[in-house]
C-alpha cells in the first residue's frame, strides 16, 4: 500500500518570468505524512499542486511509482488522489452523506458499499453517522465541516492525500483537536500525505518528515527530531525559531516521567521501551537508534505507565504549546 512521489529536476516558470520552483529533485516517502513549509512565495503550494497536475512543470517531471504524472489521464489522476483545502468546499445543498459519497459515486461504487464507507469514515472522526449523515454543511461547526472535508478526501480510499493549509482558518482549539485526530488517523490508515502549512508548531506536531522551502528551492528535508537537532543553515535555524532551539536542551535533561500528561494508555506502533527515569534527551536518542516513532515507558518493576509519541517528546523539548 502507498505510493512514492518523486520530483526530478522540476522547474516552474510563470508567464511573467517568475520561477516558483527551481530545479527541484526530491522523493516524498510513501505511507508517511510529509509537511511542506516555508515563507509566502517559497513555492510550497506550487510543489504540492504538481502532484495532481493543478500545476504542470515547465521543466522536469513528477513521478508516482515511477510513472510520469504528465502521461496520466488528468481526470483519473485527480479522482485517485484525496485533496483537502482550507476552504473545505462542501457542497451546501448536499447532505454530509452525499458530500462524502462524491468520489465513490464517480468511481461507480455500489450504494451499499458507499454507505458503509461513509459510516465508517464518520465514526473514525467521532461524528456519529446516525446524527450527522443527513445534516447539511450549514448545520455543522467549522471544525466539524473540516473533519468532513478530511474524510471526504479519504472516501475513495486513495493512496495519496494532499492537504493545503486545511486547518489554518479554524480557531486554535479546533485546530489542535484536528491535528491530534489527523495523527491518530494516520496511525490507522498509513497513507502518503503531503501537507502544506505556514505554521512551524503544526509542522513539528504532525509530521513524519518536514520539507523547508525558500525562493523555490528546498533548504532542508528531515524528520522533526533531526531538524531540531541539526539545521543545515542559518535560514533554517531562523525559520524554526531561536527560542525553540534555546529551550531544547535544558528541558531535554528532565526525566521522561515528568511528562506523564502526554502519555497515552494504548500502544502506539512501532515503539521501543524505556525506563521512566531516562531523560528526554536519552529517550530521543533511543528512538533514533531503534528507528521507532514511539516509546513504551516502564518503571523499574517493569510496570508500563504509558506510551508516548515522538512528536509529543518533541513538543516537550522545543517548548511548543506550553511545554516550556
Amino acid at each position: 500500500m502507498g505510493k512514492i512521489i518523486r520530483f526530478e529536476r522540476v522547474t516552474k516558470r510563470f508567464k511573467d518570468g517568475t520561477e516558483a520552483l527551481k530545479n527541484i529533485t526530491v522523493d516524498i516517502p510513501k505511507n508517511k505524512l510529509t509537511v511542506i513549509i516555508g515563507p509566502s512565495g517559497s513555492g510550497k503550494t506550487t510543489l504540492m499542486r504538481m502532484i495532481n497536475r493543478l500545476e504542470n512543470p515547465t521543466e522536469g517531471e513528477v513521478f508516482i511509482d515511477d510513472k510520469p504524472v504528465s502521461k496520466m489521464n488528468v481526470v483519473e489522476l485527480r479522482r485517485s488522489i484525496g485533496y483537502v483545502i482550507q476552504q473545505i468546499g462542501l457542497i451546501p445543498h448536499m447532505t454530509i452523506e452525499e458530500n462524502i459519497a462524491l468520489v465513490p459515486n464517480l468511481l461507480g461504487w455500489d450504494k451499499k458499499k458507499t454507505k458503509q464507507r461513509v459510516q465508517e469514515l464518520l465514526e473514525m472522526v467521532n461524528l456519529p453517522p446516525e446524527t450527522y449523515m443527513h445534516k447539511y454543511p450549514v448545520e455543522l461547526s467549522g471544525g466539524q465541516q473540516q473533519r468532513v472535508g478530511v474524510i471526504r478526501a479519504l472516501a475513495g480510499d486513495p493512496d495519496i492525500i494532499l492537504m493545503d493549509e486545511p486547518f489554518s482558518a479554524l480557531d486554535p482549539i479546533s485546530r489542535e483537536q484536528l491535528q491530534h485526530e489527523l495523527k491518530l488517523l494516520q496511525q490507522k490508515i498509513h497513507k502518503t500525505i503531503v501537507f502544506v502549512t505556514h505554521d512551524m508548531d503544526e509542522a513539528l506536531d504532525i509530521a513524519d518528515y518536514i520539507i523547508i522551502m525558500r525562493d523555490g528551492k528546498i533548504e532542508q528535508m528531515a524528520m522533526p527530531e533531526e531538524l531540531i537537532k541539526r539545521q543545515k543553515n542559518a535560514f533554517v535555524r531562523e525559520f524554526i525559531g531561536e527560542k525553540r532551539l534555546e529551550n531544547m536542551w535544558p528541558v531535554a535533561e528532565r526525566p521522561i516521567r515528568e511528562f506523564k500528561h502526554v502519555f497515552k494508555r494504548n500502544p502506539i506502533e512501532p515503539y521501543t521501551s524505556v525506563l521512566d527515569t531516562a531523560s528526554i534527551k536519552e529517550a530521543v536518542r533511543l528512538l533514533e537508534k531503534e528507528d521507532k516513532h514511539a516509546l513504551e515507558v516502564k518503571r523499574k518493576d517493569e510496570k508500563v505507565i504509558g506510551y508516548v509519541h515522538a512528536a509529543d517528546l518533541l513538543k516537550a523539548i522545543t517548548g511548543v504549546k506550553g511545554f516550556e
